[in-house]
């Protein structure tokens, strides 16, 4: 699947696993890494429906973002390329059709 960042610090953070330690800790970063690994191995974003990391769709002030999780209570909030999200006729998001995702943030939501 194809990656981009909104923030460029978070893309440069992302690239230096040095920096990424030492602004988010080990834990944090090691399960960043992992979840954006899993991302870019991904064909579409169905692949990761059932996959670790709880892959989910937002709901209310954040519908049209998806979110995984790091260490609780952080997340990895992002949402996808495509624009319109491609729906079923029942107004469901297409997971299967989604193949490209933007980085937003990482952020305690709750």
């Amino acid at each position: 699947m194809n990656i981009t960042f909104k923030i460029d610090k978070l893309k440069e953070l992302a690239n230096d696993d040095r920096a990424l330690k030492r602004k988010y800790g080990n834990k944090r970063a090691k399960v960043l890494k992992q979840r954006l690994d899993q991302l870019k191995a991904a064909e579409s974003l169905e692949d990761l429906r059932y996959a670790p990391g709880h892959f989910h769709e937002l709901v209310q002030n954040r519908k049209g973002k998806w979110a995984c999780d790091l260490d609780q209570p952080y997340r990895l909030i992002f949402e996808p390329h495509e624009n319109p999200i491609p729906t079923d006729t029942h107004g469901q998001y297409l997971w299967v059709e989604i193949h490209g995702v933007e980085i937003l943030e990482i952020i305690d939501y709750h």
